[in-house]
């Protein structure tokens, strides 16, 4: 009830600023395509009415980009203009809910691009870094790990060593199994795209995966890691979902005694009930989250004490706003972050990655894919890496821009299924996990 008129306090809505806030409205939706690296990346620019103020936000599915920037210009842009991006709660919410049916990693990602962006408007208009708004930091920097890949285990034993010395203390550890296409080696056995609409077969430049081999070179590998090099820095190494689960258990008792920092994807989402029995068996530490794209496949997972390490891609989840809440889970039940950081993030999807973990108790590790120069060039700003570490600019908002002019200069590349991944084939020719 209004003391002065008696009449009753009408509370604004959402989406009305206020009085004692200067007006300020969502003028513009813009998503800059570009790909400096040769990797397909997504950025929105959410524009203001406050002249020259803007956010940026992650948006990039590279396998399937084109679907991203249609439902962004399409269906969120006409969403979203004149609102307040102030609302970042209840725009998050509507922005969810506009579509009916929700979550998949086409509507997450476009949804990231907007919820990042508002978030950077929100901390510019603040003043501050966004960490600051989450909370404030809970440490000076973030640790990272990099990745070492070899032909052979001497190859992937020298990566690690010029790791080392460059100060990475952390290193995730893929070897190419000789004769197969393997995650994550850098093999020139890598598979090849096949004709469409033919049978079921390998081309003949195209090498085959079959489970056994990997199983039995892996623990190899981490034998003559750990004889030469120690134990005094961090190995890790990535699944990526590949073999069938009850190898998984038997891959992770073998690699018990290597001490791993953790293992990451050994199940695909599908087979994650088989944590329960991979717990009963191995206290080796698990990651998983990567293909996670709703609450349904995690939290479960956190809340059973399955895991150790949640590794989601924040723009496949739908942005910061639903990583915070989430990150604040996992502290609840012991399970630290370790955010999804491939190549295939943006340097704006880096920065919130690394604001999230400045200001997360319970952090525990961030990928990192270093960024070349000419993306330092696209997106100034990039967060700084260190002494193993990425340490945050302090600039206001995510602290990183855009260069569309030279953005531009980067289309994406020519690719035969635009973007999406090639199959990868045992040698019988049945399609396996990538």
């Amino acid at each position: 009830m209004d003391a002065e008129t008696g009449n009753e306090s009408v509370m604004p809505t959402p989406w009305e600023p206020c009085a004692s806030l200067p007006a300020i409205r969502i003028t513009d939706v813009q998503v800059i395509c570009t790909a400096p690296q040769g990797i397909r990346l997504v950025v929105v620019k959410v524009r203001t009415s406050d002249d020259g103020l803007y956010g940026l936000g992650c948006a990039t599915f590279t396998q399937r980009p084109l679907a991203v920037v249609t439902a962004v210009e399409q269906y969120l842009r006409p969403f979203l203009l004149g609102r307040n991006p102030d609302d970042i709660t209840d725009i998050w919410q509507a922005m969810t809910l506009s579509s009916y049916w929700r979550s998949g990693p086409v509507l997450n990602n476009a949804i990231s691009g907007v919820d990042m962006a508002l978030w950077d408007i929100k901390a510019k208009r603040a003043g501050m870094p966004v960490y600051q708004l989450l909370g404030g930091r809970t440490r000076r920097c973030a640790a990272v790990y990099v990745h070492a890949h070899g032909r052979d285990v001497n190859e992937v034993q020298a990566a690690v060593e010029a790791h080392r010395a460059q100060g990475f203390r952390h290193v995730r550890c893929q070897v190419e199994v000789p004769g197969y296409a393997t995650y994550g080696s850098g093999s020139s056995a890598a598979p090849t795209a096949q004709a469409t609409g033919s049978p079921p077969h390998l081309s003949p430049n195209q090498a085959s995966w079959e489970p056994r081999p990997y199983c039995l070179l892996v623990p190899k590998m981490f034998e003559q890691l750990r004889s030469e090099l120690g134990y005094d820095i961090e190995l890790l190494h990535d699944v990526h979902e590949r073999i069938p689960p009850i190898m998984a258990i038997q891959l992770a008792k073998d690699l018990e005694p290597y001490k791993l920092f953790f293992l990451e994807d050994a199940f695909a989402p599908e087979d994650q009930e088989y944590l329960r029995l991979l717990r009963q068996q191995s206290s080796i530490p698990i990651a998983m989250g990567e293909l996670y794209v709703n609450q349904e496949q995690y939290v479960p997972l956190v809340r059973d004490r399955l895991i150790d390490f949640i590794r989601v891609h924040l723009s496949d989840i739908g942005g910061l706003t639903p990583a915070r809440k989430l990150a604040v889970l996992c502290e609840f039940f012991g399970v630290r972050t370790a955010w999804h950081g491939p190549g295939d993030v943006s340097p704006v999807g880096h920065a919130a990655n690394l604001h999230l973990d400045l200001a997360s108790s319970n952090f525990g590790i961030q990928e990192l894919t270093l960024f070349s120069e000419p993306l330092r060039e696209v997106f100034p700003g990039c967060p700084e890496i260190r002494d193993g570490a990425m340490w945050s600019n302090d600039q206001p908002g995510l602290g990183i821009d855009i260069d569309e002019r030279l953005a531009a200069r980067f289309p994406f590349p020519e690719h035969r299924f635009n973007g999406a991944w090639p199959e990868i084939r045992q040698a019988d020719g049945a399609v396996v996990r990538p």
